[in-house]
């Protein structure tokens, strides 16, 4: 037996839905604030091997997505209309988001897509085609990707994403954990213009939350570890460059 989201009340019923197929294990954030969806949810990916997070409020968002693979997101938030998040994920970061919703209306479909999600689910869904609709997305953007950049070089600075190390001419550099998610984010978009904006939502999580001032401080701390006049390049009015 297998489990389907009911569309209207959002509660779990059982179906005979057949073997579930085994999905590539990745890390999932479950954002859905009914306790019984998100059970049944987390329970049908965690049985698949995945690494699941559940959230239930759209503020824990924030925080929590630069380590996912793939968002599962409802659209009825107690703290946020879900496509209002759907639009802020798709500024600040690729991560793939599969809708799952009790929305229904032709009208949230087409918005959803367009805002950028990679899949809109309706409840009821049967979890195993839940399932498969977490496989075709993961299977479609991990092969849209490519292999994933593990070390970026700009001039003699080496940024090791994996090691969370980087060199200046072949000599490691002490870094805090805030300066290094800041030199990995604009690392990510070498020569390429970065606004405040962004830098603030990647490596904080939230730029509402984050202290702005922070952000200058490591940034000039960063600049003096590095040694490099003008590789760290600040845009006025806009944001910051790693490159020349």
């Amino acid at each position: 037996m297998s489990r389907t989201l009911d569309r209207t009340t959002d509660r779990v019923s059982f179906r005979d839905a057949g073997p579930m197929r085994q999905a590539l294990p990745v890390r999932v954030l479950v954002v859905e604030d009914d306790d019984g969806v998100a059970g049944a949810v987390v329970e049908a990916l965690g049985t698949q091997g995945h690494d699941v997070e559940r959230v239930a409020r759209a503020v824990e968002v924030w925080a929590r997505v630069r380590d996912a693979d793939l968002v599962l997101l409802d659209l009825g938030l107690p703290d946020a209309d879900g496509l209002d998040v759907l639009r802020r994920l798709r500024r600040i970061a690729t991560t793939p988001v599969l809708v799952l919703t009790a929305r229904d209306a032709e009208r949230d479909v087409v918005r959803g897509l367009r805002l950028g999600a990679d899949d809109y689910l309706v409840k009821p869904v049967r979890l195993r085609e839940l399932l498969a609709r977490v496989d075709a997305v993961v299977r479609r953007t991990t092969s849209a990707a490519g292999p994933a950049v593990s070390t970026v070089e700009v001039e003699d600075v080496r940024i090791d994403m994996a090691a969370r190390r980087a060199t200046v001419a072949e000599r490691e550099i002490a870094l805090t954990a805030k300066e290094f998610d800041i030199l990995a984010a604009l690392a990510r978009r070498p020569g390429a213009a970065v606004s405040r904006q962004q830098l603030l939502d990647e490596v904080w999580g939230d730029a509402y939350l984050a202290v702005s001032r922070s952000l200058d401080v490591h940034l000039a701390s960063l600049r003096q570890k590095l040694g490099r006049p003008g590789l760290l390049a600040t845009i006025r009015g806009f944001g910051y460059r790693l490159g020349r």
